[in-house]
């Protein structure tokens, strides 16, 4: 593998990024690593200059061609204005206490906020506005919308400072965030969803009823999937504290199979209710993730 390959991959794996020196650095070395692997990546078709030029269609009016531009590339290109192109993107970060758990990588908070670093680094650079809103059983802080690069300093700073919090309460906090964004866009949620499942999606159910597009990063740890622990275990709630002793060999076939029923329980209801839901754990590299987030975008577009 050469040097330039694997530079661009590693800035895509959580273990590497989460080593950098501030969020500004780890965001933007992940979109840059994420826009350079889109060239020799199977994610074709994709694109992340949405700012100033789109690719004219036979049939649309040619008074916004750029005649420039096409003296250049012999090929049309129409100038979108502003109004056109931005577009409202809130990432909801779930900060509760289940959020502050590592099986041995980084934990899912951790991987969570450089997610949302690298999307809003992203929005920005497509001249998208971005807003950011922190929550545990409640909304603990808001960062309103901007497109503006100045805005993404704010952003990255709130993420780069974000602290494990209390208790879940998904569905409250959803409700609440619902009724609070006025103007209709895209809402990325980034959570472990542990809570009851169906006051859950009765929480992203109010976004689609109030006319946002949601997008669903259902984010676990790998060993919450596997159970893949060896000999006899102490489990301790991070929310309540409980501690429960077990042997995970004893009960990882039933574990497996409740946590399977659980997810694909989620997948079903939002799909039901037109709600993109992606389950990611903290190894799944960062690539995987964006391309999902722009294949939303697309098709909004």
């Amino acid at each position: 593998m050469s040097p330039e390959k694997q530079t661009a991959g590693d800035f895509l794996r959580p273990e590497t990024v989460s080593r950098l020196a501030n969020m500004e650095l780890r965001a933007r070395l992940i979109v840059e690593g994420f826009i350079a692997g889109l060239h020799r990546s199977p994610y074709h078709g994709f694109s992340v200059e949405f700012a100033e030029y789109r690719q004219y269609n036979a049939g649309e009016s040619t008074k916004n061609i750029d005649w420039k531009i096409y003296a250049k590339t012999d090929r049309y290109y129409l100038k979108v204005f502003e109004d056109e192109t931005n577009l409202r993107g809130t990432l909801l970060l779930d900060r509760s206490a289940s959020m502050d758990f590592s099986g041995g990588g980084v934990t899912k908070l951790r991987y969570g906020a450089l997610l949302c670093a690298a999307l809003s680094y992203l929005m920005i650079k497509q001249r998208d506005a971005a807003g950011l809103a922190l929550f545990d059983d409640r909304i603990s802080e808001i960062v309103p919308h901007r497109s503006a690069r100045k805005h993404l300093f704010r952003l990255l700073r709130e993420l780069e400072n974000v602290t494990p919090g209390g208790r879940t309460g998904i569905s409250r906090a959803l409700h609440d965030m619902a009724e609070r964004i006025h103007r209709r866009g895209l809402v990325v949620l980034i959570s472990d969803l542990i809570d009851e499942p169906e006051e859950v999606i009765s929480g992203m159910k109010h976004f689609r009823h109030r006319g946002h597009e949601l997008v669903v990063f259902h984010l676990l740890d790998p060993i919450e999937l596997s159970l893949d622990y060896g000999g006899e275990v102490t489990f301790v709630d991070r929310e309540t504290g409980k501690k429960l002793r077990s042997q995970p060999w004893f009960v990882r076939k039933e574990y497996r199979r409740s946590v399977g029923d659980w997810t694909s329980y989620l997948e079903k209801r939002c799909l039901e209710n037109a709600i993109d839901y992606n389950l990611v754990t903290t190894s799944t590299p960062f690539d995987e993730a964006l391309v999902r987030y722009l294949g939303k975008r697309g098709r909004m577009r």
